[in-house]
């Protein structure tokens, strides 16, 4: 047996004792988790926005860990290894893998036609246990996980299992040429992380918008960038086309997905009476504030069922809009050498680190946006207070 978070319904998580994994492919492994991390979509599993998320079920897919068993066919791990696992479950042989296009693996989800499998993220996305307990279930283990490098802090590894290489996609979706102004919607962990890989790629001016000051100055002194509380402004598109010679941005990046607060239509229709997937205001938002034949990058978590989004503005104004779940490990290479060379610190964003046993409260805090929160890493062998 071991402890995990178990999800009970809508805002009821707690911790349980829970069968551990065990092999069940030869392919698997079994990893003890060291660190785990609240991301900003397990927050619509908590919110009970994501369908067949079922009672009983753990969730987490950011956690790095040590191999404490490996199935017969398991070549490139051993047991004692310590690595970082990306959130996505692949085969690493389908026509997506093979591209590297991991997030849309066609082997690891029986709703593959929809989305690759992802841990502890619903039944949706496979209904994988994930990593907010003791002990995780790696199916594929020679595919996804990597060993930690020697040099590299855990805190840092286990924010490249998502956050960091999804807010760096959001910005290489974005296809930015030198000089371009780039708006990124949402100052939580991705969209911090698609802010300062917005600066990497050329951006000539970055601005955040969001409701939160104190996200808001972390994108200030994380990010660099300058930056709009949303609130103050009775129009923020207007705001941002007088920003921008009223061409608008050249690259909108929507960080937030289904939950975005700005309209109380939008919210009453999807988070309160769930006639819609999610409020897309933040999307909407991008599509508005972007200049014509401008580019939209959209990575906020979205469920699979429809969202009123302002197509016809994206239509006529000859937008192109890219969006996927990000491929994590495809972005490895690139992110291990800026970790290693001081150009990124991803550590830098963790606000909270919490005992496994007092992850319900982890969650309340993160939820309610208390105490400054920006990233809550769990910590499953760390004693509570």
């Amino acid at each position: 047996m071991m402890r995990a978070m178990v999800y009970r319904g809508p805002y009821r998580v707690r911790v349980e004792e829970k069968e551990r994994p065990s092999i069940e492919h030869p392919n698997d492994a079994i990893v003890r988790v060291t660190r785990a991390a609240i991301c900003g979509s397990d927050l619509h599993l908590y919110h009970g926005m994501m369908p067949d998320t079922r009672v009983g079920m753990t969730f987490g897919h950011e956690f790095t860990g040590i191999v404490e068993e490996i199935g017969a066919s398991v070549r490139n791990l051993q047991r004692g290894d310590r690595v970082l696992v990306p959130f996505n479950i692949c085969c690493g042989s389908c026509f997506f893998c093979v591209r590297e296009l991991y997030s849309n693996c066609h082997n690891t989800n029986a709703n593959a036609s929809a989305v690759g499998g992802i841990y502890g993220y619903s039944h949706t996305a496979g209904g994988y246990d994930g990593a907010q307990g003791e002990y995780v279930r790696v199916p594929f283990a020679d595919v996804g996980p990597s060993k930690i490098p020697e040099w590299m802090d855990e805190e840092d590894a286990v924010l490249l299992t998502d956050a960091c290489p999804t807010g760096y996609f959001a910005a290489e979706l974005g296809d930015i040429k030198e000089g371009d102004v780039v708006v990124v919607f949402g100052a939580g962990p991705v969209g911090l992380f698609a802010a300062k890989s917005s600066w990497l790629m050329g951006a000539g001016r970055v601005i955040v918008v969001d409701h939160l000051d104190y996200r808001l100055e972390k994108a200030q002194t994380f990010a660099q960038a300058e930056t709009i509380n949303f609130t103050e402004h009775d129009d923020i598109v207007m705001h941002i086309k007088k920003m921008t010679d009223f061409l608008g941005a050249d690259l909108c990046i929507d960080a937030v997905g289904c939950e975005s607060d700005g309209s109380f239509f939008q919210v009453l229709t999807s988070s309160k009476m769930k006639l819609q997937g999610g409020s897309p205001v933040a999307l909407n938002w991008a599509i508005d504030s972007v200049r014509k034949a401008g580019n939209v990058s959209a990575i906020g978590g979205y469920g699979p069922l429809f969202s009123a989004v302002k197509f016809g503005d994206a239509m006529n104004k000859g937008l192109t809009i890219r969006t996927n779940q990000c491929s994590v490990k495809r972005h490895w290479p690139r992110l291990f050498e800026h970790v290693r060379n001081g150009v990124l610190k991803p550590s830098e964003i963790v606000t909270h680190r919490i005992p496994l046993e007092e992850i319900a409260e982890g969650y309340h805090i993160f939820s309610s946006k208390l105490d400054n929160c920006i990233k809550p890493l769990i910590q499953p062998q760390a004693q509570a207070a």
